[in-house]
């Protein structure tokens, strides 16, 4: 048959789906994909069940229900001081990699240039090129993953339209400094490019760091698209109900990339998340809190197996270098090494490159689980490395 899509037929089966099946296989614990092990809010849970039964089950609105964008309005303001108006600048979304997407099409021509910070969310660059523009990647270097200024400036240029960055960031749980964002913001402004902003982990943050939007810096309000996720600030990641915070200009073009994505989101859903955005602030600062300590329980275990482990400020996530436990073979066969050998799945880093050589000897694990689940596993990543 005739060649169908040639740049997805390139692109193999994601690293999540691999060592996901894994860990099924081999009854191991998974600390690879970042979904917690629990429920999320028992009232915005009841909020969804109740909604239901409801009579409102058709079509809701295409730029999302009136009470999720008030809402999301709303947190704009109590947590950041954003003046959002609901009706002209909020967009809900089929999750936040919807929202990554419609962002990306409402300001991507094909020859566009997009600056993206590696490691990266793996649907960055898939995304990118299938609008046929152009990654420019500056890359973060461990343990510290620290802004290079120099590069990230030298990948700004006459084609670039955008900047596409997480903070706080996935793999490596970096939360982006106000002197970093500034420097963004600067490049931002001379270039007049966009900035989109995927904050979905922006309530997860540790250690008294304090997740800054971009939006908030000067001249940025209409030039950012500020992406959230009711999945990973209410632990409901199976919901994908995202939002876009955007300016009234960029705005309409955000809606119409959704409405030729997925149209819309269910209902039902998005009236339970309006209720969570609501809750008070105690929700949030336990939400955070509980995480730290279960990112603190992970820490020190995997230390004391032997691995280095990096610091995490932000996510789900911590990121280890295994070179200290000798292990004779690259990040992939490591973490099968594990999954098969020891009943603890994590993921390879290098999923996280694009571009050039990727480090080949660190380790993701996802902490957001139960503590009994994370005593299991470092248990047996005791046993299998300390006997």
């Amino acid at each position: 048959m005739r060649a169908a899509n040639t740049y997805l037929g390139s692109i193999g089966t994601t690293i999540f789906t691999v060592m996901s099946a894994l860990a099924t296989e081999h009854k191991s614990i998974n600390l690879g994909q970042g979904f917690p092990d629990t429920e999320g809010p028992a009232d915005v849970v009841l909020a969804a069940a109740d909604a239901l039964n409801d009579s409102r089950n058709q079509y809701p609105p295409m730029p999302g229900v009136p009470e999720l964008r008030q809402a999301v309005a709303a947190a704009n303001r109590r947590f950041y001081g954003l003046d959002i108006d609901w009706a002209k600048e909020v967009t809900v979304t089929s999750g936040a990699t919807e929202a990554i997407t419609a962002s990306l099409m409402a300001v991507l021509d094909p020859g566009d240039e997009v600056v993206l910070i590696e490691p990266l969310y793996d649907t960055y660059v898939p995304v990118v090129r299938m609008l046929g523009a152009i990654p420019r990647i500056v890359r973060l270097a461990p343990p510290r993953w620290d802004l290079p200024h120099a590069e990230l400036a030298d990948a700004f240029g006459p084609k670039t339209k955008a900047i596409l960055f997480n903070s706080p960031m996935n793999p490596c749980g970096k939360v982006f400094t106000a002197e970093e964002l500034g420097f963004i913001a600067d490049l931002v402004a001379r270039h007049d490019t966009y900035a989109i902003c995927d904050e979905v982990y922006e309530h997860l943050v540790f250690d008294g760091a304090r997740h800054i939007p971009l939006m908030t810096l000067p001249g940025m309000r209409d030039r950012t698209m500020r992406i959230g996720s009711a999945g990973k600030t209410f632990s409901l990641t199976g919901w994908k109900v995202g939002y876009v915070t955007a300016g009234a200009a960029l705005t309409p073009l955000v809606q119409k990339a959704h409405q030729n994505l997925t149209f819309t989101t269910a209902p039902n859903l998005q009236r339970a998340v309006a209720v969570g955005l609501a809750k008070d602030d105690a929700y949030f600062a336990s939400l955070a809190g509980n995480l730290q300590a279960r990112r603190d329980q992970l820490a020190e275990g995997l230390a004391a197996v032997g691995l280095s482990v990096l610091p995490t400020q932000g996510t789900y996530f911590i990121t280890t270098d295994f070179s200290p436990l000798g292990f004779n073979g690259d990040d992939v066969a490591f973490c099968r090494h594990i999954t098969e050998q020891a009943g603890v799945t994590a993921i390879p880093v290098s999923a996280f490159y694009d571009e050039g050589e990727a480090p080949r000897h660190y380790a993701r694990f996802a902490f957001c689980k139960r503590e009994a689940v994370l005593a299991e596993a470092i248990d047996r990543l005791q046993r299998h490395f300390r006997g």
